[in-house]
């Protein structure tokens, strides 16, 4: 188990503990009352075993922190969904088969007697960002998280949106296009299937096999060969002046301000914060996103949100899920 130290040393008091549990890992750290991540690590997740030994994975990894910190003052957890936050169980999460109607958050708060919130990652790394990040100060956030896939959370007045059942905040899986590809999740046109990485790699694929004779600076960081162009490869070709690759960017960004233009008309948000990889390759689009959210809004004040950029890149599951037990102890 791996730790790392911050430079600024850390009152004990209001520590908390955030753990985020994906299919192949539990990554766990310590974080402050100011949003700082003081100490870290990450243990393999069990996810195709029993529920028991999932859970063992998740409280070996808590463990081999807690052994050089001393006390905490509450856990948070964030979980692939489905999951009902409000009772703390994880449902029917695809990537984790071992969890079905799983009383996590009960589960662990017995073993360590201390306060256990558990939520989604988009969610969690929402409130964050509003705690202790690029939404600090603002009173109605709109977060969003772009890679592999779109996820979304939604905080009015410090706390997340959940809905009646706990599952708002879904806004990845809005369709801008209800005769387009079909999603993951079983609808048409979602922003997700339209614009999220892989989106983006399959676009530049169709691009380079229509366009055989044009010439590419993707194709040379594929190695010629089409059927491997991933979505960072153009990023990379963009970062480097191709042509195509800022073509393939420019309809992404197209697509995002259409869907943040629905997002702005139905919430009004007063900032809106994009983290994860994609969001990352596009951050030097996001003033052309704005400018083009008026031609996408009845709202005629849609430029004036800000746009910016996580404060918590790779850690926002960890910062996110110790924000949902950091007013436990404040």
């Amino acid at each position: 188990m791996t730790q790392k130290s911050k430079t600024r040393k850390s009152s004990p008091k209001g520590l908390v503990l955030g753990v985020d549990i994906g299919g192949t890992k539990v990554a766990v750290g310590l974080v402050d009352s100011a949003g700082q991540i003081v100490a870290q690590g990450r243990k393999p997740m069990v996810a195709d075993g029993t529920a028991e030994a999932a859970l063992q994975a998740v409280t070996g990894a808590i463990d081999s922190l807690l052994s050089a910190s001393g006390k905490i003052h509450g856990i948070g957890i964030c979980s692939p969904g489905p999951l009902d936050p409000r009772a703390g169980v994880v449902v029917n999460p695809p990537n984790l088969p071992c969890w079905r109607n799983f009383p996590l958050a009960e589960k662990v708060a017995a073993k360590y007697r201390v306060p256990v919130k558990l939520d989604n990652d988009a969610n969690a790394a929402a409130l964050a960002e509003t705690r202790w990040g690029a939404a600090r100060g603002y009173r109605y956030v709109f977060y969003t998280c772009i890679g592999t896939g779109i996820g979304t959370g939604i905080v009015l007045d410090g706390r997340i949106y959940h809905g009646r059942t706990g599952a708002a905040g879904e806004g990845g899986h809005m369709s801008i296009d209800y005769r387009g590809p079909v999603c993951g999740c079983g609808k048409r046109g979602c922003i997700e299937v339209l614009a999220a990485g892989p989106a983006i790699g399959a676009r530049a694929r169709t691009k380079l096999g229509a366009e055989s004779s044009r010439h590419s600076k993707i194709l040379d960081l594929a190695k010629g060969d089409v059927a491997r162009v991933s979505s960072e490869m153009v990023g990379q070709a963009y970062a480097a002046g191709d042509l195509l690759a800022r073509e393939i960017l420019e309809e992404s960004v197209e697509l995002l301000a259409a869907w943040l233009g629905n997002i702005v008309d139905l919430l009004d948000p007063d900032v809106i914060v994009m983290g994860g990889g994609v969001a990352a390759m596009l951050k030097p689009f996001f003033d052309e996103i704005k400018n083009r959210l008026p031609g996408w809004c009845v709202n005629p004040r849609a430029a004036q949100i800000p746009l910016l950029m996580a404060h918590y890149g790779a850690d926002a599951g960890i910062a996110g899920a110790a924000a949902l037990c950091a007013e436990e102890s404040l």
